[in-house]
């Protein structure tokens, strides 16, 4: 096996083992399993840089212009921001999660594998080595979000739940006190979303100047320009209205959660399914 796709393979299993512990952390709040996750995280994680270094150095071919690679830039930065966040604000409880997403999406990326070859004219660009791993490194960030979002609207939920019942607190509302506080959950999500609107911001505009470099426009309408364009709205609008107190926490949770269905549309369903300039179809 050639050592990028071993490498690959290591990153996998590393993130399947990682969040098997990481989610049984999450409801028994054992530490022996955080330690061992959050290990098995870094490991991936690095496993997954290196491969794409390695990648480079085997075939001289910038390693994100598929779908293969962007990908696997996806789960590994995803991960990254994630190890950042937990070692930050001690949220390891919520790695499982993070790293079932990326092995998941590491794993879809592999069955694009096609080998190496040379990159179609319009991709033969230094703004390649820009453009998309900024692009990705947003989508990375909006995903950490969507995980923090969707423990901050179960704990909002199951608070409401816990609150309608009578009698002495049971073990489900102590498993609930044991999560971060709304607030401090509303707060992670924000601090991920100020990460991931910046870069798709200048994500957006070094893809323009791309396009004009490659196609002879700044913008096209094309379905995937069309699609980022609304995904940064609805992220747009998230900041908005995150600074309006009547709307921030269940409201803007649930801007996020639609906000990241957006991306994963954008990102795939866009240029897998829909045709267009940056489609993958054949």
């Amino acid at each position: 096996m050639p050592p990028d796709e071993a490498l690959i393979a290591i990153a996998l299993a590393a993130y399947t083992l990682g969040a098997l512990a990481l989610l049984i952390y999450f409801f028994s709040r054992e530490a022996w399993l955080r330690n061992f996750g959050a290990s098995l995280a870094i490991f991936g994680c690095v496993a997954q840089f290196a491969q794409l270094a390695v990648r480079y150095e085997l075939t001289h071919v910038w390693p994100l212009l598929n779908l293969y690679g962007s990908l696997s830039l996806f789960a590994a930065m995803s991960v990254a921001i994630y190890i950042g966040f937990a070692f930050r604000y001690k949220l390891w409880f919520a790695g499982g999660f993070v790293l079932a997403l990326a092995a998941i999406f590491l794993a879809y990326g592999v069955t694009w594998y096609e080998g190496t070859m040379p990159p179609v004219p319009s991709l033969q660009s230094y703004w390649a080595k820009i453009h998309v791993p900024i692009v990705v490194s947003s989508y990375a960030a909006f995903l950490v979000a969507f995980v923090f979002s969707c423990v901050y609207l179960v704990k909002y939920y199951a608070l409401r739940g816990v609150a309608r019942e009578q009698g002495e607190p049971g073990e489900v509302a102590r498993w609930l006190a044991a999560l971060p506080s709304l607030p401090q959950l509303d707060v992670v999500v924000y601090r991920a979303v100020a990460i991931g609107l910046p870069l798709i911001s200048i994500g957006i505009i070094t893809g323009a100047m791309w396009a004009k470099e490659a196609w002879g426009a700044y913008w096209q309408w094309d379905p995937k320009e069309t699609a980022a364009l609304f995904s940064w709205i609805i992220y747009l609008a998230y900041m908005h209205l995150h600074t309006r107190h009547a709307w921030r926490g269940l409201r803007t949770n649930w801007v996020s959660v639609i906000g990241f269905v957006s991306i994963v549309f954008c990102y795939l369903g866009v240029n897998i399914w829909i045709s267009g300039l940056h489609s993958y179809k054949v």
